[in-house]
């Protein structure tokens, strides 16, 4: 961990109104200061963030999840914090699950994944079977086995950041990194967590095939292009 050990937590936000003043208010208890990101929102994104006690940053226009998490990651780190963690607005990931990755954090770890594999008989079989082939194809261009490269749970040391970027704009952006940290030498670690619910489709935007081409694109120029 950074030698500033202070953690914040950072929650990256599009139309999530009616799930994130309770993730907000469960970061809290475990993690005081709260980032939430509004990636232009078309609901009371902001608003329910706010009377949750978090801080907002409004973007006005949907820019992308990597967008967001990188205002996110500036915004943090320049106001001294050494570490961040990172979960999705949607309550799939329990904030009671933070100390987990805060523990590998502490043992030295730079990029800590909360992973969801010993879940992944709880989602319906393709989503299952796109986890487990993403995850080995980004662990083969990462040179190191991950299980669940796809999980936005995750603690990132300012150190890491700062080193090899977080370019990307839209889903890619958690994909590329894991290559660059392990490619250069930060220690990845995956920690086991459980989840609110296994199998996120209703309340993801992930899109399959636009976003898939993207990660496939970015994982390729993360593995041969090293630093971003």
């Amino acid at each position: 961990m950074s030698t500033d050990t202070r953690v914040a937590a950072a929650i990256p936000a599009y139309n999530a109104a009616p799930s994130l003043g309770e993730v907000v208010r469960g970061t809290r208890a475990v993690v005081p200061d709260v980032l939430v990101v509004d990636d232009g929102s078309a609901d009371a994104t902001a608003e329910v963030a706010r009377a949750a006690g978090a801080r907002v940053l409004v973007q006005p226009e949907n820019r992308g999840k990597g967008a967001a998490l990188a205002l996110a990651f500036r915004t943090l780190f320049a106001d001294g914090c050494g570490g961040v963690v990172t979960l999705d607005a949607d309550g799939q990931h329990l904030p009671e699950e933070i100390p987990k990755l805060l523990a590998a954090a502490s043992g030295g770890a730079d990029l800590v994944l909360g992973v969801r594999d010993h879940l992944f008989a709880e989602m319906s079989p393709l989503r299952r079977a796109g986890n487990r082939l993403s995850s080995r194809a980004i662990s083969f261009a990462a040179g190191q086995p991950l299980c669940d490269v796809q999980t936005g749970f995750r603690y990132y040391s300012r150190r890491l950041v700062e080193a090899v970027g977080f370019a990307e704009g839209r889903f890619e952006a958690e994909s590329a990194v894991v290559v660059r940290a392990a490619r250069c030498g930060f220690r990845v670690e995956c920690v086991p967590v459980r989840l609110g619910f296994a199998d996120g489709r209703t309340s993801s935007h992930y899109r399959p095939l636009l976003d898939s081409l993207r990660i496939a694109g970015a994982v390729t120029r993360a593995r041969f292009g090293g630093r971003r």
